[in-house]
């Protein structure tokens, strides 16, 4: 099928032309300081005390596979991603693109003839960067549009007619970002708070360093967490029935000397038929209510232990001492150093819409 393109190239909020900034002056001010002072901005100090959801919609399948131009989403499918946060850009503009994309080309240029570059991965010359819009992804009008980024160049001892290759990718995304910090935001920022990437470090570095004298935003690590981790446990498990998981399969690090490593592996079914049994009866209310189940993080907790009473009663092993450090299943893979790998696009939305939660915590206010 022909995948749609109807959905819109927007920048939420207000939307302005850039404009050159002054080499003695910035006309603008800065994000990590406005913020700071956030009585400044009627900004509610309440939004640092922000915590991780106790109850979530529970996963729904999303047919994105028809929105999506087909070599973006395979793009997103089969690579693992490095995480980060950024803070909101800076009169970051969709319509800018091309533009963005000479810059960024032109900045690793001169990084390379200043000496500052180093070969990458046996590269030469003639790095090419293509910022893209990835329509179909946005699942409110408040999300900003997802922005692909991607890195091209020749190989070291390419033919003269030999095309340019992919050497490096990364995008931003915001997937059902929180309504109230979102509209707290000034209106020249846009908030793209997921980045990931994939390719070499060096190239990463460069990147983030060109957003941020750009449009004035911070990168930080993004980790996935304990409890994060276990929630996508949860999700994954109750996709079972529509889309097989295959696996359950959970990394766990044991707090003794020296570290003891223990990979967990439970049977789909059993993993589905104990997911069933901690349900409670809310959720069947929720569904005739609101016309769709939800998830507590009661629910989520007793998963999770039912899951280590039965790994206790066969190894004597207690993993309530230790940590969760990665989840396994057919439809991804998350790693608490912020890895994560997309496998089934119907689930990307739900994935990625915790992810863009993680990273909006994360942000430095």
């Amino acid at each position: 099928m022909e995948p749609s393109h109807n959905s819109v190239v927007r920048t939420p909020l207000n939307s302005v032309i850039v404009q050159r900034r002054s080499k003695t002056k910035s006309y603008r001010q800065s994000y990590r300081s406005c913020l700071g002072a956030a009585s400044r901005l009627g900004l509610t100090p309440a939004l640092t005390a922000r915590r991780l959801n106790t109850s979530r919609r529970a996963p729904k399948s999303h047919n994105i596979s028809e929105k999506v131009n087909p070599e973006h989403l395979a793009l997103l499918l089969k690579t693992e991603w490095k995480l980060s946060y950024v803070s909101p850009l800076y009169k970051f503009r969709h319509t800018q693109l091309k533009s963005y994309s000479r810059q960024l080309s032109a900045y690793i240029a001169a990084e390379k003839q200043q000496g500052l570059a180093v070969e990458v991965e046996g590269l030469q010359s003639g790095f090419r960067v293509a910022l893209s819009v990835v329509q179909g992804l946005t699942e409110t009008d408040d999300d900003a549009e997802t922005v692909l980024i991607q890195i091209h160049a020749n190989p070291l001892f390419a033919r003269q007619d030999e095309p340019q290759r992919s050497v490096w990718s990364g995008w931003l995304t915001c997937i059902n970002g929180n309504t109230d910090y979102l509209h707290s935001l000034p209106k020249d920022f846009t908030c793209l708070p997921l980045f990931g990437c994939s390719g070499s470090e060096y190239l990463s570095g460069l990147v983030k360093s060109w957003f941020q004298q750009t449009f004035d935003c911070c990168f930080g690590p993004l980790e996935i967490n304990h409890t994060s981790l276990q929630w996508l446990v949860a999700l994954w498990t109750n996709c079972h029935t529509e889309s097989s998981i295959q696996h359950l399969k959970m990394i766990w690090t044991l707090p003794v000397v020296p570290p003891v490593q223990i990979t967990y592996t439970v049977n789909p079914q059993d993993a589905w038929e104990l997911w069933c049994s901690v349900r409670t009866g809310q959720q069947k209310e929720n569904e005739e209510e609101e016309g769709g189940s939800s998830i507590d993080i009661k629910e989520v907790m007793r998963l999770m232990q039912g899951l280590k009473g039965h790994f206790f009663r066969h190894f004597r092993l207690d993993l309530s001492a230790g940590s969760l450090r990665q989840v396994t299943t057919a439809l991804g893979s998350a790693k608490c150093n912020g890895r994560i790998k997309i496998s089934n696009s119907r689930y990307m939305i739900t994935t990625l819409t915790l992810l863009t939660e993680c990273a909006l915590l994360k942000m430095p206010i």
